[in-house]
């Protein structure tokens, strides 16, 4: 296995590798289009035009040539053999167009095929940056000390302030507070913390001071372990032999021994040569590169960013789909769900004294109310005297009233008259959040707020369940009420809710083992093992964080859900087209071989044919793109900032709050 050292200078010589390729393929290039327009303008008898693609075809077969020379070292025969043979056929029989051509075709597939082997280092560095680097230790004397978060010990005590990231594992001593642990656990909704709870690496201190007992540090923690499944999910792939490869070791002996008997019968150096270029099995390699390259390009005008091209064909295949709950299923963020006033308030009032009260607060919940004020056009009054007690709520005088928001034990704490829990018909256990209000000690009624759900999420499911999927699943960190209300609403049968990141694995590796071939669909960093668990990782990537994107194979820049069934459906055609060249390039060697043998076929007219083909392919190929007209282009946007949809389903709120 690689160190995390080699890999960080190993990526850079690939790197640079790759663009050296790069180079030499836009060079030759030129000089292969250059030849071409000499040919144009000047008359192919003036050999101008036979000079520039010689050049272009040297420039490009010495990559080729390279590849070749390293594989004999190595006692291999693959594909990379059999280009050389076509590209040194047609150079030898004097088309240097062609040979050009060819060259160029075998290096573009031969990049896009090409993966990056520190991607799975990548997403540990990226990993490893999250992680928090200080932590403030307390002594025995109630002195504080600023640590490397790596020099932390089981029992040490450390404070936690708000927008802290916890700097390990440990169990509250004093304090509490709100803690964001979607990294962690994938909860959608922070959590309120007191003495004796758990805290986790990694995870952030939205308000409160805390004094937190170290439990685990380094590997141990959870933060820690998602790292190590990262690496060993990445361990645990196999590289992906290619069935041409596998038979490439017969094939070019076969081409030569065809090519002595065609020798020994007729003594026919032309008939040699014309078995040996129409043998070149371009239009066989090209059905595979031609139509990734296609079904990329369409994949890529989506919004589908596919980092292993092999996945294309993959997708068809997949017959079971797990979904992380938040920022998957739902947005991942808060909105106002319900507006509750009592009898004799309006909404509308309700919303201002609520968002006034709240507009200096950083709280989750302050957000959403605060956004569903802002589409509503509410002005807002200037709060004074403005507090906030972490974990419990604010108070602030709006208009000459003293307001209070926040939980209900807070309210109750401040002897706020009136039926507070009696008033509310929502379950927190569900997913809600509530915000409980009074002006001036009297209860005045309660807003409630939830993870929203994309508005795409029931319909992609049931199209993934049209285009064969047998199996769909949602496993979350967060309760299982919340899990399983969501699920409802999205028609998804199989719930796992209370995972951490190993039990998300688990839950993958349990549906291989049974058979499937699943697809995990996540965005956050505790599911990045889980993304490289499965047979194709799916990251949200419009919202998700940079480890899970480098985790999974593929990304969806714009976070609709609806371009999964889409994936499934232009897999299918890819793996259709692919079949079709596979057998066009079989049946056009085996005639051209009988052909060439007979000498019906001189070796001019071989080369000919043998570029025919692989136009054949490729326009056959080109067809993928047109593939998904139906959806618009996608535009490099946040797709999240004004949803329509989001929009719509606020509307009646708003409305109401108007």
């Amino acid at each position: 296995m690689q160190t995390d050292s080699a890999a960080a200078h190993s990526a850079p010589e690939e790197n640079q590798d790759a663009a050296t390729t790069v180079k030499f393929i836009f060079a030759g290039i030129v000089f292969i289009i250059n030849g071409f327009l000499a040919d144009w303008i000047l008359g192919a008898e003036s050999r101008v035009g036979d000079f520039s693609a010689m050049i272009g075809a040297i420039i490009l077969g010495v990559r080729i040539f390279r590849t070749t020379v390293r594989d004999l070292q190595q006692g291999l025969l693959t594909t990379n053999e059999l280009v050389s043979i076509a590209v040194l056929a047609t150079f030898a029989h004097g088309d240097y167009h062609a040979a050009g051509l060819v060259a160029f075709f075998m290096l573009l597939a031969e990049m896009i095929e090409s993966r990056t082997a520190s991607g799975a280092q990548e997403a540990i560095r990226r990993l490893l940056e999250r992680a928090p680097t200080k932590a403030s230790r307390i002594f025995g004397d109630g002195k504080e000390e600023e640590v490397s978060a790596n020099d932390l010990q089981v029992g040490d005590r450390i404070r936690v302030r708000p927008g802290d990231n916890v700097p390990a594992d440990g169990d509250i001593l004093t304090g509490s507070g709100s803690i964001n642990q979607a990294n962690i656990t994938g909860e959608s909704l922070p959590v309120d913390k007191k003495p004796g709870d758990a805290v986790f690496q990694g995870t952030i201190n939205i308000d409160g001071v805390l004094e937190v007992k170290v439990t685990k540090v380094g590997v141990e923690t959870e933060f820690g372990r998602v790292r190590e499944l990262i690496l060993q999910a990445a361990q645990s792939k196999t590289r992906f032999e290619k069935i041409v490869d596998q038979y490439m070791g017969f094939y070019t002996p076969l081409v030569l021994v065809i090519g002595a008997l065609v020798w020994a019968f007729t003594q026919d150096l032309n008939r040699v040569i014309s078995v040996f270029i129409v043998s070149s099995p371009v239009a066989f390699i090209l059905a595979t590169p031609t139509a990734m390259v296609a079904a990329v390009a369409t994949a890529s005008r989506l919004g589908i960013m596919i980092k292993q091209v092999s996945d294309i064909e993959l997708a068809a295949r997949i017959n079971a789909f797990i979904f992380d709950k938040t920022g998957t299923i739902t947005t991942g963020t808060l909105k106002v769900s319900r507006l509750s006033p009592v009898e004799g308030v309006k909404p509308a009032e309700l919303l201002l004294l609520t968002a006034s009260a709240e507009q200096y607060s950083n709280h989750p919940t302050a957000k959403a109310i605060m956004a569903l004020a802002q589409e509503a056009g509410v002005d807002l009054v200037e709060p004074k005297d403005f507090g906030e007690t972490a974990g419990k709520g604010v108070s602030a005088e709006v208009d000459g009233a003293k307001v209070l928001v926040g939980r209900q034990v807070w309210l109750e704490e401040n002897e706020v008259a009136g039926d507070i829990a009696g008033s509310v018909d929502l379950d927190e256990a569900q997913g809600y959040s509530l915000v409980h209000v009074s002006r001036d000690g009297q209860f005045i009624g309660w807003v409630g707020m939830t993870d929203e759900i994309r508005a795409e999420a029931s319909e992609s499911l049931n199209e993934l369940r049209i285009e064969g999927v047998k199996r769909l699943a949602i496993v979350s960190g967060d309760r299982a009420p919340v899990a399983e209300r969501v699920a409802a609403e999205v028609g998804c049968e199989n719930v796992q809710a209370d995972c951490f990141p190993a039990e998300k694995v688990k839950y993958v590796e349990d549906l291989r083992a049974r058979g499937y071939k699943v697809a995990f669909v996540g965005d956050g960093v505790n599911d990045a093992p889980a993304l490289k668990a499965g047979d194709i990782g799916i990251a949200m990537g419009a919202a998700g964080s940079d480890v899970a994107i480098q985790s999974a194979t593929i990304a969806l820049m714009n976070s609709d859900l609806r371009r999964l069934p889409f994936l499934m459906h232009l897999s299918r055609m890819t793996r259709s087209v692919i079949n079709q060249n596979f057998i066009f390039g079989v049946v056009f060697v085996i005639v051209g071989l009988v052909l060439a043998a007979l000498n019906i076929i001189t070796p001019v007219l071989a080369a000919m044919l043998n570029v025919l083909g692989s136009l054949i392919v490729v326009f056959n190929s080109a067809r993928l793109v047109r593939e998904g007209e139906e959806f618009e282009a996608f535009e490099d946007s946040d797709d999240e900032s004004k949803p329509a949809e989001a929009a719509e389903e606020s509307g009646e709120v708003a409305t109401a709050a108007a």
